[in-house]
């Protein structure tokens, strides 16, 4: 019978789990949607990566929404048998509190496993992807910027070109660019242009059956060449060391790291597993409500305690940051504080708290 209600327990907290996560999820990469098609607009990250962009930040946001989804499918679960008398029942045949930590915790260790990796691993190598993409956007900006219908930069800020329209193989037509050569200016007019990979990091920018106007500002002497073909080459940026935020360091580095956000990320990452569990076992005494009371009495409570929880790890992370908190103590206190709160409420609903409130007044 013991072994039929946890099963019981587990499926309702599963599927709710599953669905909370899943909304979450939806609204997140849907916002994030709308970020990410700007950055590819704007020519941070490559369209062609949007998809794999998209695909990166979802395991990120798994990494966080997966504790807090499960914390929230406890509550939700948990005060849904409370509220249909369900769980007065269960504890008729034996199913107390602790009984209940058997069934959450089955799930609650796997998925606490499934974030360590992600925090540890997969999201640091999905942000390092990310930088990639970021990086190479930036190199071939050149040809992604030729777009009709606008004014785009090139060549390092260096010239602006304008193109009335572009054909599927990349040819502008009605095309107008300045350029800036030292103190000089040239303004290049012509009926077409395309672009050309001269090899060693350089491209060609090449304008057929134009005008080509070169002077300084303020001089009223300019030159005037008409022309039927000319290139104008400039350097693709240089990749250079690519320098990574402590979030997309890998776990290892961060270990051998001496530098101080380096130690908090790691702490940081450490924990969000830790978080899980322990937002499991607040989740079980925090989700107890009476029959009479409505399904949802207790989510604002487990928001706030969440927001709370969030909170305090954000601070402690600042405080190692800046060697405020001894690393040795880290975000440690933070977790074991929350599984103080959780030892107090489950000792009252156990009612350990009132014999010993008797014991002291005796």
């Amino acid at each position: 019978m013991t072994t039929l209600l946890h099963r019981y327990v587990l499926r309702e907290i599963f599927q709710t789990w599953l669905v909370v996560t899943l909304v979450l999820l939806l609204i997140l990469v849907t916002n994030q949607f709308a970020s990410v098609v700007g950055d590819a607009a704007a020519n941070k990250l490559p369209r062609a990566a949007i998809v794999q962009v998209l695909g990166l930040t979802t395991v990120q946001y798994l990494t966080i929404l997966i504790p807090v989804g499960y914390f929230l499918a406890i509550m939700l679960a948990l005060a849904r048998l409370y509220h249909d008398s369900e769980m007065a029942a269960m504890m008729a045949c034996g199913i107390g509190p602790v009984q209940l930590y058997r069934a959450v915790l089955t799930l609650g260790v796997a998925l606490a496993a499934l974030v360590g990796v992600l925090a540890l691993v997969v999201s640091p190598g999905a942000l390092r992807q990310i930088e990639v993409f970021a990086i190479q956007a930036k190199r071939e900006a050149s040809i992604g910027l030729l777009e009709a219908g606008r004014f785009v930069s090139f060549a390092g800020g260096e010239a602006a070109l304008y193109a009335e329209s572009v054909t599927p193989d990349r040819h502008l037509h009605g095309v107008f660019v300045q350029h800036r050569n030292g103190d000089r200016v040239e303004v290049i007019v012509a009926d077409e242009a395309w672009q050309e990979d001269a090899g060693n990091g350089v491209r060609v920018l090449t304008f057929a059956r134009g005008h080509r106007y070169e002077g300084e500002p303020g001089d009223a002497r300019f030159r005037q060449v008409e022309f039927a073909e000319h290139g104008i080459p400039f350097e693709l940026p240089a990749a250079g060391p690519v320098v990574l935020d402590p979030e997309a360091r890998a776990t290892a580095d961060l270990l051998a790291s001496p530098d101080l956000a380096d130690r908090a990320e790691f702490h940081w990452r450490l924990g969000v597993p830790l978080t899980l569990l322990v937002l499991t076992i607040v989740a079980v005494p925090l989700a107890k409500t009476e029959p009479r009371g409505g399904r949802f009495s207790g989510l604002a409570s487990a928001v706030l305690v969440y927001l709370i929880y969030a909170n305090l790890l954000a601070a402690g992370r600042g405080w190692l940051e800046r060697s405020q908190v001894p690393e040795a103590v880290g975000l440690w206190w933070v977790h074991a504080l929350f599984l103080a709160a959780a030892g107090v409420m489950l000792s009252f609903q156990l009612g350990w708290g009132r014999r010993w409130r008797r014991a002291m007044r005796t």
